[in-house]
């Protein structure tokens, strides 16, 4: 058994990671810190488990935790490491680390997380950067053409994410009083997952020059992100086809699928879903998954299990909602 911390247990990646772990058959809880919640009851934040755990929140890690799962607010994690055992693995949800320019910090060196991209790398690291939830929706619409040098011209990308995205605490733009019945754009072409998104594709295609048209939409429900990202390519469908196929032959949790896709096929499960279309010399590649699962918290597991030798999927047999 692998004894675990989480460090930010009582936000949404927090709660997930409970849930999802509560079932891995090769982990012990050993340690749930929140800052806030100190005292109180896992159960008190995560209503849904009462009856499942009985750990309460502490102010500060257990010594003895082997990993831990960092599910603090960007630029808090980098600040948390001084707290954590040296001799613990880290896998961080944030994107303190996910560039390469910040991969290295102290006496750790992190590792981009995304099992489809290097699952190989993943499988001898210590510490992990966990991929970013709209980088995750579109590198995996990507890095099939990026893998055989077809992005040659611009990419226009358009994404709707469900207001988890936003993380628990209240702001402006998630209140229900904002977000109901309402739809919005923010961080036009400078969103922050932009970065991640073209080291990951440079590193399949050198070179890559490409510029990236990124609308990031609030959506009005809760979980989700359905992406559509569309660029200039000589390949027929057909063509197009067999090389996702191929790309993702080996890959449990990315599949493609022959019909458009709605959001419901992935809410509450770790996979990621992909359509594809050619129209007018572009081809179109719809991308659909679950922003706190496969976006982060799932794709954690994920990245634990790979690890530590144990089958990817464990823990991640997950019933999509599907109506």
């Amino acid at each position: 058994m692998i004894k675990v911390g989480i460090l930010g247990g009582a936000g949404y990646t927090g709660g997930e990671l409970l849930r999802l772990l509560l079932q891995h058959p090769h982990v012990q809880i050993q340690s749930l810190v929140s800052s806030t919640q100190a005292g109180r009851a896992a159960s008190f934040i995560h209503r849904d488990l009462i009856g499942d755990i009985e750990l309460r929140f502490t102010e500060q890690l257990d010594p003895t935790v082997e990993l831990v799962f960092l599910c603090l607010g960007h630029g808090n994690s980098k600040k948390a490491l001084d707290k954590i055992p040296k001799t613990a693995y880290i896998i961080d949800l944030s994107n303190d680390f996910r560039l390469c320019k910040n991969a290295r910090s102290a006496e750790r060196n992190f590792v981009y997380g995304l099992p489809e991209l290097q699952i190989d790398v993943i499988k001898k690291a210590k510490n992990i950067a966990n991929p970013g939830c709209f980088a995750t929706a579109i590198e995996l619409a990507l890095l099939p053409l990026a893998r055989a040098g077809c992005l040659k011209e611009d990419i226009h990308i358009s994404a709707l994410t469900g207001s988890t995205g936003a993380g628990r605490d209240l702001s402006e733009t998630g209140h229900f009083s904002r977000r109901a019945h309402n739809a919005s754009t923010y961080k036009l072409f400078t969103h922050q997952h932009l970065d991640e998104i073209r080291e990951s594709l440079l590193s399949l295609q050198e070179g890559f020059s490409s510029e990236l048209f990124f609308v990031p939409y609030r959506g009005n429900f809760t979980r989700g992100i359905l992406a559509t990202i569309y660029t200039r390519c000589e390949l027929s469908l057909k063509e197009a086809r067999l090389l996702y196929e191929d790309f993702y032959k080996t890959h449990p949790f990315t599949h493609l699928s022959e019909d458009p896709l709605e959001l419901k096929q992935v809410v509450n499960t770790n996979k990621c879903l992909l359509h594809l279309t050619k129209e007018k010399g572009c081809l179109i590649v719809s991308s659909v998954l679950d922003n706190l699962l496969k976006g982060a918290s799932g794709q954690a597991v994920q990245n634990f299990n790979l690890m530590y030798c144990y089958d990817e999927m464990t823990a991640l047999y997950l019933k999509p909602l599907a109506f």
